[in-house]
């Protein structure tokens, strides 16, 4: 079902915000650090591991699916809002590590679309959007 789509995408959501604060209590800052990027570790995770394990069906993928292309526009957005107007008035060492985070986003999801070699190639049935629609 759709819905344990949007489960998942809960769970993952919270744990990456509970990291994020935890991260940012270690870190000294009274901040969430990173959260938006390790919910969506975990979402990516969590979806892998459990459909190769055949506990996702292919109706409850299309749920997860779903939520991270719309999550994932909307939360990046914000957040990155407020983390270019941290980095601008950071100074030089704000800047770098942005554009460094930026960089090591971009390696990060080139190699993961790689390693799974078929995001291209993925074709729903027929019968999968019938019972959708």
């Amino acid at each position: 079902m759709i819905i344990y789509g949007t489960a998942i995408l809960a769970i993952c959501h919270l744990l990456g915000d509970y990291l994020g604060n935890t991260l940012g209590s270690l870190l000294g800052v009274q901040a969430n650090v990173g959260g938006v990027a390790i919910s969506m570790i975990l979402l990516i995770l969590s979806k892998e591991v459990l459909t190769k394990k055949g506990y996702l069906p292919q109706i409850t993928q299309f749920g997860v699916l779903y939520w991270s292309g719309m999550y994932i526009p909307i939360v990046v957005a914000m957040s990155a809002g407020q983390n270019v107007v941290a980095a601008l008035s950071g100074g030089m060492l704000g800047l770098a590590v942005s554009v460094a985070s930026l960089i090591g986003t971009v390696l990060v999801i080139r190699y993961l679309n790689r390693l799974s070699g078929d995001y291209e190639t993925y074709e729903w049935s027929i019968e999968t959007t019938e019972k959708i629609a």
